[in-house]
């Protein structure tokens, strides 16, 4: 008799429900997560509205405690656990990946074989010394100690809705928070069902963790809800405007992880293949639906032509198309209008003088590669982010003119520099007005280990990564001992 393996992500369990405390159905009701590739419904989720948000706060308040006074090495179990649990079944995890965030297969196979790593380094926070001896005025013993914040509320985007999501989520919960999660409802399964299943699975109490997909009311009600300490926020540089406010206005920390327009700067002296595979990748990787995608490719006047040409034949040959049944190398734009944005600022840009080299066409939400050549200052192509497969080629005489056309966008993300002269390289990039600097290297770049963010309308300076995980998740507390009460003069 043959046995059939059941599916871990297991539909019965968890359709037309979000997890607070368990399965659920929500208040709000349900909604479709649909396939940005076919159109075709995959599944539908429970969709929250404030009074689910409001119980889910509550739920994880009542829980924080307890999951705080855990021993470090039993948190960190349970998100190794989790870490295991997604590698084991990474290849049906994939699949909703690229079904329900347009993915190609490598792309999503990245975000379960980041996914894990940003796990496995959350659980080693959880173990990692958390306060300091104080040096005192008089015989009193001070320290200070790093405490979690309580409940922390997430809200992840679509883009890479896994690992964008389990960066804040693990090292929350690592470090003695409880979360409530709200991925965005394009991306339901792989930024939210997907995490509840995993750490369902992997042993986490119950109330310690929620997910509920929802839109902007169930946004609105996490930011302002008074049992929620903290929220951490990955998104447009709009959506995190209005955040930030909510959050300022309720005095509540906040940090903001949004878009970038990335430079990259090649030299004269760069190898032209190399160059344009670098450029190619950052402009082009995940259609371009990356905060840290190569917004301008800033070339050496000299070189420019060659290297835009170079960069036209790589796009010609990426074929763009549904990455479930076909070879591509482009999946699908996440909807119709980012389509026509997309294709809104390749007209502005020819209108005004810019060359099409490639692409410039679509058929339904599949944009083509993108090139082109002779952006400049006051054209869209060149102050906005595109979030769409778009290399936008701008020439420059002096590496100052250089630093001078990188530095006046109003984003601060990322930034690379290639060039053969490797103090160059370095002298311009340490000018550049950027949270993360790539020496020799294109502006996608991304892991558990660093500390990740930016300046500007790319966030309001909080990191997320490697150390800077504890800084944002915990907050000091200064405690001082004295042997015995003494009188004061009054």
């Amino acid at each position: 008799m043959t046995m059939q393996t059941p599916e871990f992500i297991d539909r019965a369990r968890w359709t037309d429900r979000g997890f607070l405390g368990g399965w659920r159905s929500l208040a709000g009701g349900t909604g479709e997560v649909v396939n940005p590739a076919t159109g075709a419904t995959l599944a539908t989720v429970g969709m929250a509205g404030a009074q689910d948000v409001a119980l889910a706060a509550r739920e994880a308040r009542a829980a924080q405690k307890d999951w705080a006074a855990r021993l470090p090495q039993q948190r960190a179990e349970i998100i190794n656990r989790a870490a295991d649990l997604l590698e084991k079944h990474g290849a049906e995890l994939s699949g909703w990946i690229m079904r329900d965030s347009g993915s190609v297969q490598a792309k999503a196979m990245i975000e379960i074989e980041h996914g894990a790593l940003f796990l496995r380094h959350a659980a080693s926070l959880a173990t990692q010394p958390l306060g300091t001896f104080i040096i005192g005025m008089d015989e009193r013993r001070q320290y200070a100690r790093r405490l979690p914040h309580g409940v922390v509320g997430v809200i992840s985007p679509f883009n890479f809705p896994l690992v964008l999501s389990l960066r804040s989520i693990a090292p929350a919960l690592a470090l003695g928070n409880t979360v409530v999660h709200k991925p965005d409802p394009r991306t339901a399964i792989s930024g939210g069902i997907i995490i509840a299943r995993i750490f369902e699975e992997a042993g986490l109490p119950p109330g310690v963790l929620h997910v509920l997909p929802g839109g902007a009311e169930a946004g609105e009600a996490l930011c302002t809800d008074g049992n929620v300490a903290m929220i951490s926020f990955t998104g447009s540089s709009r959506g995190g405007a209005k955040v930030g406010e909510l959050c300022g206005r309720h005095l509540k920390k906040v940090q903001l992880e949004l878009g970038g327009k990335n430079p990259l700067v090649i030299l004269d002296d760069a190898d032209l293949d190399v160059a344009a595979s670098n450029a190619a990748w950052g402009a082009f990787l995940h259609q371009g639906q990356i905060c840290m995608a190569t917004g301008l490719v800033l070339t050496h006047e000299k070189i420019a032509m060659q290297l835009a040409e170079r960069l036209a034949e790589k796009a010609r040959n990426l074929p763009a198309g549904d990455p479930d049944t076909l070879q591509v190398a482009l999946g699908p734009i996440i909807s119709d209008g980012q389509v026509t944005a997309i294709r809104e600022v390749v007209e502005d840009a020819v209108a005004k003088g810019a060359k099409l080299l490639a692409g410039g066409r679509h058929q339904g939400r599949f944009f083509e590669a993108t090139v082109l050549a002779g952006v400049k200052p006051g054209m869209r192509a060149f102050d906005e982010e595109i979030f769409g497969p778009v290399a936008c080629v701008v020439s420059f005489s002096t590496d100052d003119e250089a630093v001078e056309l990188a530095n006046r966008s109003e984003y601060g993300l990322a930034g690379g520099v290639i060039s053969a002269d490797l103090g160059r390289a370095m002298a311009l990039g340490e000018r550049l007005n950027v949270g993360q600097l790539h020496i020799n290297d294109q502006t996608v770049q991304g892991g558990p280990y660093a500390p990740f963010g930016g300046r500007g309308k790319s966030g309001n300076g909080s990191r997320m990564g490697g150390p800077a995980d504890i800084e944002e998740f915990t907050q000091w507390q200064w405690v001082s001992v004295k042997q015995a009460a003494t009188a004061y003069p009054f």
